[in-house]
């Protein structure tokens, strides 16, 4: 249903803004490329559907295309002039995502282009015949200006260009989570302190570790060696606490497609060229560092010294999750201009030696890509941006299947990672920071983390911005889950529009039997060696996390099973230096002293573990290369008399190989 309901008036107050506005925003990179199009005319009309999804991501596109499939009619808003986000904007392969975590729709999207050596293209053409197929209307360069809601309900939302869209049912699907916050929605931006989710691995990092620091020490002034003469671009003098929270985001870049031979266009110089941005990458050069060059068809940071320095613009994208157009457009601009630049440095600039020039400058850009915007993609990788609060906030726990929701609509199975947040002058020297690369099992993702609190707003579903941390946004980020997600969701709010109820009381067991019959996984069968809660052992039992520890010890959840969140180990280095000591009250009496770890080949065979009781002192050899007798994760030590306190100490002193501490429990004997 379509009615004019703006005044004249208005009208042309409208267009005459949105043309000064057009005025107002920074020139192009290179020709054709931006992230916002103002629009040129406003033309009042209003659309009816049962649900309306706003967001042209992948996640957006699969939500369309189920509500369509449920039976129900669906309006398709995408900002920009494309549909599919990073998956027709840069990727030519997805991180994770395999058969056996990945069903439904997307499964149908994969089979069609594949999982790797996709282009861009082809992948937007199938959203398209999919879309056109299941009868989804879409509608392009759709700004987000106004929401409307009675009570906690949406009617609803209206775009710069005068479209309204009233709809039972929305699904936030932009990827920065702009619905969300329009229609009044609690979100997060940033990175939580540690303490807020009881996590490890969300606030601010040390600096200089976790992947992807620089080789050689770098100096991070104008004129090196001279404070006084300032820091280079986007170096900060302080990178804040490590634990505490902060409002640094991962960077974001562009996943340009590079091609070789003879069809390829050269790298062109941006519109904005600051040679200063890329006075890092000349001192790595001059360094003499391995450039550890990776280039291919897709590539990402890592690409270029393991990601020291390279195309994310770290530091550079705060402003964008609540910025608005004009602010985001600069932001774009800056990012293009950067990025764009890099590569016409490293392919102009004398700094680099000349053997390097001439590999860059093997590659470029596709001339049957990207054509509308000079062989440059249109998509800015939007890492992260808000994330919603619900009742049900996704965490480290989940990640690390400590958590385990019983309410699953799909399944997220890459690393809990984060690109860099910052780069920071320690010491006369650039340290990179916020970089985390944990692996995790296939775990599941609750449908109460795409659900808003009740209070707020009841007939919204959020499958690309859910509530999460930081960290855990991290390892769900995936293309793929978006798209797993956004079926959820539509499948969803066909569910509520049926039962006539609010999102958050949809009938779960209904809408697992409708995603199952769908061909959504929401249970992975696979061996996941599913972590062991201390809570739940026999004994009382001292996790890693609890334990005194001396040295340096480095976290880690790669082989399992392991008690809690994982264990620590000593990188096989500083030996004699390392010890974890686990103490606990106890009353007094005998107990089996039992120790916990993972076993593998590079473990140490000759650990010395020394047990403290009322009859002095005894010291154990473990080999953690076997692999325990006890439940498959323990090893008895003996048992032992203890008065008031237990203690058990792990020591690297001259041993073999890594050395692992994961936790020590206390059995009562009978």
């Amino acid at each position: 249903m379509h009615k004019t309901f703006l005044p004249a008036v208005l009208l042309l107050i409208s267009v005459v803004a949105s043309h000064g506005l057009a005025q107002t925003l920074p020139e192009p990179a290179v020709e054709g490329l931006r992230y916002y199009y103002p629009p040129e005319k406003v033309e009042p009309r209003e659309i009816e559907a049962d649900i309306c999804v706003y967001g042209g991501t992948s996640g957006g596109v699969v939500a369309a295309i189920q509500a369509r499939r449920m039976g129900k009619s669906a309006v398709l808003l995408s900002f920009g002039k494309h549909v599919g986000g990073l998956t027709t904007g840069g990727l030519s392969h997805t991180d994770g995502g395999g058969a056996d975590v990945c069903g439904g729709i997307a499964r149908e999207f994969y089979n069609q282009i594949g999982q790797s050596h996709f282009k861009p293209s082809d992948a937007e053409d199938v959203y398209k015949k999919m879309l056109a197929e299941a009868g989804v209307e879409v509608h392009y360069l759709a700004h987000l200006d106004k929401v409307t809601k009675q009570g906690t309900q949406i009617t609803s939302i209206s775009m710069e260009n005068g479209l309204v869209v009233k709809a039972k049912q929305f699904i936030d699907a932009t990827y920065e989570g702009d619905l969300l916050a329009r229609a009044g929605v609690s979100y997060a931006v940033g990175r939580e302190a540690n303490n807020v989710y009881d996590e490890t691995y969300d606030g601010i990092r040390q600096p200089g570790t976790g992947g992807h620091n620089f080789p050689k020490a770098i100096d991070p002034y104008v004129k090196p060696g001279d404070p006084s003469s300032g820091l280079l671009p986007r170096i900060v003098a302080d990178g804040g606490v490590p634990g505490e929270g902060d409002k640094a985001i991962q960077a974001y870049c562009f996943r340009m497609r590079l091609v070789k031979g003879e069809d390829r266009l050269p790298f062109p110089k941006p519109n904005v060229y600051d040679t200063q941005q890329y006075e890092v990458l000349a001192r790595l050069f001059e360094s003499g560092a391995d450039p550890r060059m990776g280039w291919s068809i897709d590539t990402n940071n890592h690409h270029l010294f393991n990601g020291a320095y390279f195309i994310d613009f770290v530091g550079g994208n705060t402003d964008w999750p609540e910025g608005d157009w004009k602010t985001r457009e600069q932001i774009y601009q800056d990012h293009a201009n950067y990025q764009i630049g890099v590569m016409y440095y490293l392919t102009h600039s004398p700094r680099i030696p000349s053997e390097w020039r001439e590999k860059f400058a093997a590659f470029g850009l596709p001339t049957d890509e990207y054509r509308d915007t000079s062989g440059w993609t249109h998509e800015l990788y939007i890492r992260e941006g808000r994330r919603m609060l619900s009742d049900y906030v996704m965490t480290q726990e989940n990640c690390q299947g400590y958590e385990v929701p019983e309410d699953s609509i799909g399944l997220a199975s890459y690393n809990m990672d984060s690109h860099h947040c910052q780069m920071v002058a320690v010491d006369g020297a650039i340290r990179n920071e916020g970089n985390v690369e944990i692996r995790v099992s296939p775990y599941p993702i609750a449908y109460r983390a795409i659900t808003p609190k009740s209070s707020e707003c009841t007939n919204l579903l959020v499958p690309v911005a859910l509530s999460s941390s930081h960290i855990a946004f991290g390892s769900i980020r995936m293309e793929p889950v978006f798209m797993i997600l956004g079926q959820s969701a539509a499948t969803a709010a066909s569910q509520a529009i049926d039962d006539k109820v609010n999102v958050q009381n949809v009938q779960y067991d209904q809408l697992a039997k409708r995603l199952l019959e769908d061909g959504q996984i929401i249970q992975y069968k696979g061996a996941s060696g599913v972590p062991v809660s201390l809570a739940k052992l026999k004994g009382i039992g001292v996790d890693d996390r609890d334990a005194k520890l001396t040295g340096e010890w480095e976290e880690s959840n790669h082989i399992r099973p392991f008690v809690g969140r994982g264990y620590r180990h000593d990188k096989n280095e500083a030996k004699g230096e390392c010890t974890a000591t686990f103490t606990t009250k106890l009353k007094p009496g005998e107990y089996e002293v039992r120790l916990a770890y993972s076993a593998n080949g590079n473990r140490a065979s000759n650990l010395p573990v020394t047990i403290k009781y009322v009859g002095g002192e005894q010291k154990v050899i473990v080999n953690q290369r076997e692999k325990p007798s006890v439940d498959e994760i323990f090893v008895s030590l003996g048992n032992f008399r203890f008065d008031k306190q237990g203690e058990v100490v792990v020591s690297n002193e001259g041993t073999n190989g890594h050395v692992i501490i994961d936790a020590v429990v206390f059995v009562p004997v009978e």
